[in-house]
């Protein structure tokens, strides 16, 4: 039986990789073949990212997937997580490196921006949630702070649209990541020319648009000669890591929600259109593009973010505790000591997450957690129920009764938090697959090429070649 091969370069916020997808007698198989860490840098006080040094671990897991046999890959494809960008100049060198979403210079940018637009004008035409790191905001700051940067530019890329360049010599912009920039109209799925005007922005930076699917180009020589690759196509997946592994999901109807679990939670539904009114306005949801024409009605809050960062607390006080351990502890502790929000600003990127949790419950006058067990429970309590409040919000927004919740990516493997979910919210929980990511990154090539009929074949084929687990709520009929 002969297979087809293709390569996703998955990179997210706190690691990349990359994973060959095998498509053979009607399964898909994965095969991680590169793995590396992806750090921000901190330069002249600023948090940045490393592009050259990902540019670099992008050509060592090409050449890792010809060396691991792999020489055969049809196609690459890139995905990223959103709202972050780089500039091009018009010799095309890249302009510095990127900034950090999670780096303060946007801190004050929201309340300048609404002095020129509403929010509610922002939203009604863009659909997309508020946070001070998004695109609209980082960009804005450029032209608040007169920057040299912005009138050197040739072209604004997102992250995957800069990493495609680098490998293809091609500069376009993919639909569902340039979607995370408000700056897109959610109707029209074009740049807002207003938006763009009234900021004062330079409409020229901005890069033609692409459908998830379509090629970008091919590899250049140089890059498959480096790599030991022919030059084959590079194609934009769901250039966004979050619309990528939402094309994976085996959604088995239109009353299941699902939450991509990873650094963030993001949770919501699938739509063929955008949801804008004043109730989706007053709840922050978004509306971002998605694989298949789709729409993804989604609210993003704190996810994994902060396991992560209690257990680099810990690792400060040479403290050392696998995910595995904290799980564990958090069984043991007693339930429901104390709640907090785990979208509070003062947990967004504190120097220190115990410490800040602290703090938190000392000011909203809770019981403070006194031992590591009690601050995982928190943690993980604390994320159930914000996830029951976001499923209520999506059945009162959409007149929906949502009757089931998937749940994809590294946070679907903390099986205690999918039971916390499942009782919270009254539903069962269906966990997995991990690779949710790269499996719609793959399948998305596979469709372009050919090789898969279409996005419902594809999930599909992701549902009879992985195996999931289904938490139900305590004392529920089986």
């Amino acid at each position: 039986m002969i297979s087809s091969k293709f390569l996703a370069i998955d990179l997210g916020a706190e690691s990349g990789r990359a994973i060959v997808g095998i498509i053979k007698n009607d399964k898909i198989y994965l095969e991680e073949v590169h793995r590396f860490p992806n750090k921000q840098i901190n330069i002249l006080g600023h948090l940045h990212w490393d592009v050259l040094a990902l540019f670099d671990e992008i050509k060592t897991g090409i050449r890792l997937a010809v060396k691991q046999g792999h020489g055969d890959i049809e196609s690459i494809g890139i995905d990223t997580w959103g709202v972050d960008f780089g500039f091009v100049g018009k010799n095309n060198e890249l302009l510095g490196f990127p900034y950090c979403y999670r780096d303060s210079r946007t801190n004050d940018m929201m309340d300048k921006v609404f002095k020129i637009i509403p929010r509610e004008d922002i939203y009604s035409t863009s659909g997309i949630q508020f946070w001070q790191f998004n695109s609209i905001f980082q960009l804005a700051k450029y032209v608040d702070e007169n920057s040299s940067i912005l009138k050197m530019a040739d072209k604004l890329l997102f992250m995957p649209d800069i990493f495609n360049f680098l490998i293809t010599g091609i500069k376009k912009s993919e639909y569902t990541i340039a979607s995370t920039s408000q700056l897109l109209n959610a109707y029209s799925k074009s740049w807002d020319t207003n938006l763009i005007e009234k900021l004062k922005l330079p409409f020229n930076i901005f890069p033609d648009i692409v459908q998830p699917g379509t090629v970008i180009g091919k590899l250049l020589p140089e890059i498959a000669k480096e790599t030991g690759i022919g030059e084959i196509e590079v194609i934009a997946p769901g250039c966004h890591d979050t619309a990528s592994a939402v094309a994976a999901i085996p959604i088995s109807s239109s009353n299941s929600a699902f939450i991509s679990s990873g650094t963030w939670s993001i949770i919501g539904i699938e739509n063929d259109e955008p949801i804008i009114n004043d109730t989706t306005f007053k709840n922050n949801f978004t509306n971002e593009g998605g694989v298949g024409n789709k729409i993804r009605f989604t609210s993003n809050m704190m996810g994994m973010w902060l396991l992560q960062q209690i257990k680099k607390s810990w690792q400060k006080r040479n403290e050392n505790i696998s995910y595995e351990e904290m799980a564990q502890l958090a069984i043991s502790a007693k339930p429901f000591k104390c709640i907090i929000d785990p979208d509070d600003k003062s947990l967004y990127n504190p120097q220190d997450m115990q410490e800040a949790i602290v703090e938190y419950c000392t000011k909203h006058n809770l019981q403070v957690p006194e031992n590591k067990a009690e601050f995982i429970r928190c943690i993980l309590e604390s994320l159930a129920l914000k996830y029951k409040s976001m499923i209520e919000n999506i059945n009162n927004m959409t007149n929906k009764k949502i009757e089931k919740l998937h749940i994809v990516g590294g946070g679907s493997q903390n099986e205690f938090l999918n039971q916390l979910t499942a009782d919270a919210c009254n539903i069962p929980v269906i966990a997995g697959p991990v690779e949710a990511t790269a499996l719609g990154n793959i399948l998305v090539q596979a469709v372009s090429k050919g090789k898969v009929k279409s996005l419902d074949s594809a999930r599909k084929l992701v549902a009879d070649s992985f195996s999931v687990r289904t938490f139900y709520p305590n004392n529920s009929e089986r």
